[in-house]
């Protein structure tokens, strides 16, 4: 184990580092991302393996890019942790925490890299967008569940054209209401606020399609400076929708106006969506 100096009253500033740790991680093993004491998730794993990795007196605070909820996977996300500053500055710091941390989880979540950074850097609040994948298998092949741990499986084919010509209604900033569960305590009349840079969808290739056993795979990319909850699983349920010809491709339209969720389909599964990256002023972390 590494070995870092504890905390004490008589160090100056709490006599802390702030570090950055990009971390990729399988949702369907947790809880969701954000700590919940009496629930497995991958803010209470790392700040577990923080303390005993670190020999922390207590497991250290955590803040990411954005949560995740139970069963959506991430490919790059972001977090910030102020740690006892070490003893002994080593040269290769960086790769050693890497290490003995990646040994501590066994592979429930791997730790990408880690980095001092400034203390002005916060993981949410300086981040310039987020970005997710939705990946959708366009048939049910015998033998293959309606939802797994990666993907959604649906009836197709799928309209992909009128697909995008919904995604393009979201960019821009709106009022998510309609696509969006709404935080707890907060007034029906709150505006849900986002602005989204990019979204569209594409058909993959045939790479994608042999390890979807054989069915078609769609994929929608989405890049917003900031999601509320649900909302990307919600606006992947009602375009699926339209791209079975079962809604109107002005629905996102309408809906967007409307604030209303009157006719939408419920979300769509969580084991399709990843966050893929996150960007940041210095250009890292996508």
């Amino acid at each position: 184990m590494l070995r870092w100096r504890a905390l004490s009253s008589s160090d100056p500033l709490g006599a802390t580092q702030r570090w950055r740790l990009d971390l990729a991680y399988d949702g369907q093993a947790f809880s969701g991302f954000a700590y919940q004491p009496q629930h497995d998730t991958v803010v209470g794993l790392l700040r577990a393996t923080l303390a005993k990795t670190l020999r922390l007196e207590q497991e250290p605070m955590i803040v990411g890019a954005g949560r995740t909820d139970a069963g959506v996977h991430a490919f790059n996300q972001v977090v910030h942790v102020d740690l006892p500053v070490a003893t002994k500055v080593r040269s290769l710091e960086s790769e050693r925490l890497v290490t003995s941390l990646n040994k501590q989880l066994r592979g429930r979540v791997q730790i990408l890299r880690a980095v001092p950074v400034s203390s002005d850097f916060h993981a949410r609040f300086s981040a310039r967008w987020r970005e997710y994948r939705y990946l959708v298998l366009e048939s049910k092949p015998p033998g293959l569940e309606s939802t797994n741990s990666w993907s959604w499986s649906v009836e197709g084919p799928l309209d992909l054209k009128a697909m995008n010509r919904a995604a393009k209604n979201v960019v821009g900033t709106h009022d998510f209401r309609a696509f969006c569960r709404r935080p707890t305590n907060s007034s029906a009349d709150e505006p849900l606020l986002r602005k989204v840079l990019t979204a569209r969808w594409e058909r993959l290739g045939d790479e994608w399609v042999m390890s979807a056993r054989h069915a078609p795979v769609l994929r929608l990319t989405i890049r917003a400076q900031s999601f509320c909850h649900n909302m990307v699983r919600c606006l992947v349920s009602t375009m699926v929708a339209v791209g079975q010809g079962e809604l109107s491709e002005e629905i996102v339209k309408e809906r967007l106006e409307s604030l209303s969720r009157y006719q939408l389909p419920q979300a769509a599964p969580a084991g399709g969506l990843a966050l893929v990256g996150v960007a940041y002023d210095d250009g890292e972390g996508r």
